[in-house]
């Protein structure tokens, strides 16, 4: 790195060391947005972006664009995606993605404070999404305000995505803008979703596997309980096939990958449905649902292809029919461990958090998964307490302000 970039990059890091009371105040303005999406009851995260446009009207930051998709559930018709972008040496862009979009409180009794009113308890700031995704939205805006205050030039462009509906599956979101204006993108830019992390700092998130749920439905016939003789009871024959894919579909699918834990695919039975409204009811139909998180290298279809023989072979034995449905898809997708850009983030990690972190993978997902796909090399990383959707949401403070310095470092690296 050049004399003038460490000087540069020296600046930047003490005024984001300086950013307590802006995060505080920050945060509590975005909290307060309630950018809940029509799924959760709420209205959607318009209010969420037109403060985020002001705030970076202030900064001067002219390279703005709203990419809004329609919605008739919602008032204002919309859902709203903001981009802004501040240019660097190079063309090259650092991709900072962040979402609007909050989930509901949930059991407002089990929250100790307000979930729409931030509270500061220490290093902690509490609130329903401080945490997701706020506070990797709060830290990419904080090197943006750190290098329009200080004149500061960076070596790689600095652009910030803030998308809606990430939690309800990115159709009004990242999906939109990357159908809308793919050419903003180039594989040669760098892409960081700070929206899962560790405690630690430890983990570079680059690779996701594949989620399906399966809906598998049985129709029997219902009768009397106590004259079972004269009904087909759908229950025992799902109940059958619940014990049949938790047993069979490891051992169909044994492949392991050891960038994931557990290294394996998992298949779990989870949702089960009221089948009946009477405890002296056979039941007729039966509905539970499968999660099946499936590694990079197995093909999904072989999956549902194994589940559907399996299931059809049990409603043979019991003289019932069943059908399985998807109830929801997402890819699985990878980047290279090796890449140029997960090395570059673990020497900013280190250089900030005195830590090396690994490249890894998770069973759930994230909208780098739609980056991927596309041949985009897209990171998750944040420093995080992993609090996201439970009560009493909280981030930490230092942590918001660490993320910002291991974007600033990301941002003025040498080898762009």
């Amino acid at each position: 790195m050049s004399q003038t970039a460490n000087h540069d990059l020296s600046r930047l890091l003490s005024l984001l060391h300086q950013s307590e009371q802006r995060i505080i105040d920050w945060q509590s303005a975005l909290t307060a947005c309630r950018a809940l999406p029509p799924e959760h009851g709420g209205d959607g995260e318009l209010a969420k972006a037109q403060w985020l446009e002001t705030l970076l009207q202030s900064l001067q930051i002219t390279d703005r664009k709203r990419l809004d998709a329609k919605d008739v559930r919602v008032s204002s018709g919309l859902r709203p995606n903001l981009l802004c972008r501040i240019p660097g040496q190079s063309q090259k862009t650092l991709w900072i993605l962040s979402h609007l979009d909050v989930v509901g409180p949930g059991d407002l009794s089990a929250w100790k404070t307000d979930p729409w009113c931030v509270q500061r308890q220490g290093d902690l700031l509490f609130g329903r999404g401080v945490e997701d995704n706020q506070q990797g939205m709060v830290s990419s805006l904080l090197l943006a305000h750190a290098l329009k205050t200080l004149d500061i030039t960076p070596t790689l462009s600095l652009g910030l995505v803030f998308m809606a509906d990430e939690e309800c599956g990115n159709r009004f979101g990242l999906s939109h803008i990357l159908k809308t204006r793919p050419e903003l993108f180039s594989d040669q830019d760098y892409y960081l979703v700070p929206d899962f992390g560790q405690p630690k700092a430890d983990l570079i998130e680059i690779a996701e596997k594949g989620t399906y749920w399966l809906k598998i439905e049985t129709r029997g016939e219902q009768c009397h309980a106590s004259t079972p003789h004269k009904g087909r009871n759908a229950f025992v024959a799902g109940s059958a096939m619940v014990l049949a894919l938790h047993q069979q579909l490891p051992k169909l699918f044994p492949q392991t990958n050891p960038l994931f834990n557990p290294p394996t695919s998992t298949f779990v039975p989870s949702r089960h449905e009221a089948n009946a409204q009477g405890i002296n009811i056979l039941p007729g139909r039966n509905v539970f649902y499968l999660d099946c998180r499936i590694l990079p290298e197995i093909a999904p279809d072989d999956v549902l292809k194994a589940v559907e023989k399996l299931v059809q072979t049990i409603s043979r034995d019991y003289g019932v029919e069943t059908t399985v449905q998807i109830e929801h898809a997402h890819e699985a997708s990878a980047m290279d461990a090796q890449h140029p850009h997960v090395q570059a983030l673990q020497e900013a990690v280190q250089a900030v958090y005195g830590t090396k972190a690994k490249a890894g993978g998770v069973g759930g997902g994230t909208v780098a998964a739609l980056l991927r796909q596309r041949g985009l090399p897209a990171m998750v990383w944040a420093c995080l307490l992993d609090t996201c959707h439970s009560p009493n949401e909280h981030a930490s403070l230092s942590a918001i302000q660490n993320d910002s310095c291991v974007f600033a470092h990301l941002l003025m690296q040498a080898h762009a």
